[in-house]
C-alpha cells in the first residue's frame, strides 16, 4: 500500500463530519458545468497525534489528475484533520466554514462528535471570520481588475474571451461579501445563500452582470460588512474561544481513540 493509499484509509475510516461543499452547498450550481466538491474532517489515530508515525493535515481526492481543470460532474475534496481544521477555522478562514453551516441534506456523513463540532459554531465562528472574508474578496477584486498577485487565483481564460471578464471570480467575489455582511451582521452563515443574493451571484455567474456593476455591489457589500465590525453591531466574539475549543478537541480525540 503506497502512502497516499495508506492515508486515504485513514482519512475515510475516521471521518466524523463530511459535507457537500463549493458551489453546490452555497446554490451557485450550474447544471453541465459546476463539478461537486466536497469537505470533511477526521481524527488521526494516536500514533500520528502522539506517537511517532507523522501527523496526517490532510487528505485530497480528485476526479482529474493534478494540473487537469474539474469538468462537469467531477467528484473531488479535502479531509482535514481535526486538529488541521480546527487550527484554520479559529483563525477565521473562510473556506472551512461550510460544514459548520451546511444544511442537513448536504451532510453526507456524521458522528456524535462530528455533530458536537457543527455545535461549536458559536464560539469557533468570530469576527477575524468576516476580516478573512474581506481580505479573500479583497484579492479576488485585484484579479478582477487585473492587480495583485494573479498566479494565486486560476485565470479562466475561457471566461474572459467569453464576457470580457472572469464571471466566476466575479461571482466569488460578491458571495463572500454577501456572506461577510450576513455574519457579521447576523452571527452566522445561511446555506445555501439567501434571496436575492443566491439569484444575483448565479446572474454574475453566468454573464448577466457587468463588471462594473459587480464592482460597484461588492464594494457596497464590503464597506457594510466593514461597517458593522467598526461600529460594534455584531453578535460575533471579537476571537475565538480557543480554550473552550482546545478543551473538547482532547476530550474528542481521546474519546474517538476509546471507541
Amino acid at each position: 500500500m503506497t502512502k497516499d493509499m495508506h492515508h486515504a484509509a485513514i482519512a475515510h475510516a475516521n471521518t466524523i463530519l463530511r459535507t457537500l461543499d463549493g458551489s453546490g452547498v452555497h446554490g451557485l450550481a450550474v447544471p453541465g458545468v459546476s463539478d461537486r466538491d466536497e469537505i470533511g474532517v477526521f481524527i488521526e489515530p494516536a500514533q500520528h497525534v502522539i506517537g511517532l508515525a507523522g501527523a496526517i493535515d490532510h487528505y485530497v481526492w480528485r476526479g482529474q489528475p493534478e494540473g487537469h481543470r474539474s469538468k462537469a460532474d467531477d467528484a473531488e475534496g479535502t479531509l482535514y484533520s481535526l486538529r488541521k481544521f480546527l487550527h484554520l477555522v479559529v483563525a477565521g478562514n473562510p473556506n472551512l466554514l461550510v460544514p459548520l453551516y451546511a444544511p442537513e441534506s448536504s451532510v453526507y456523513a456524521s458522528t456524535a462528535l462530528g455533530v458536537e463540532l457543527r455545535g461549536l459554531a458559536a464560539v469557533i465562528v468570530s469576527q477575524q471570520a468576516v476580516r478573512r472574508f474581506l481580505g479573500f474578496l479583497d484579492s479576488q477584486v485585484d484579479q478582477l481588475r487585473g492587480e495583485g498577485r494573479k498566479h494565486r487565483i486560476p485565470v479562466r481564460t475561457e471566461l474572459i474571451e467569453q464576457w470580457g471578464f472572469d464571471t466566476k471570480a466575479a461571482s466569488h467575489a460578491y458571495r463572500l461579501g454577501a456572506e461577510a455582511v450576513e455574519l457579521a451582521e447576523d452571527g452566522t452563515l445561511t446555506l445555501p445563500m439567501r434571496s436575492p443574493d443566491r439569484d444575483r451571484a448565479l446572474a454574475i455567474k453566468t454573464g448577466g452582470v457587468s463588471l462594473a456593476d459587480v464592482l460597484a455591489a461588492v464594494a457596497d457589500l464590503r464597506a457594510r460588512a466593514a461597517a458593522a465590525l467598526d461600529a460594534g453591531r455584531t453578535p460575533l466574539r471579537p476571537s475565538a474561544e480557543v480554550a473552550a475549543v482546545t478543551t473538547w478537541s482532547v476530550e474528542a480525540h481521546l474519546r474517538h481513540w476509546r471507541s
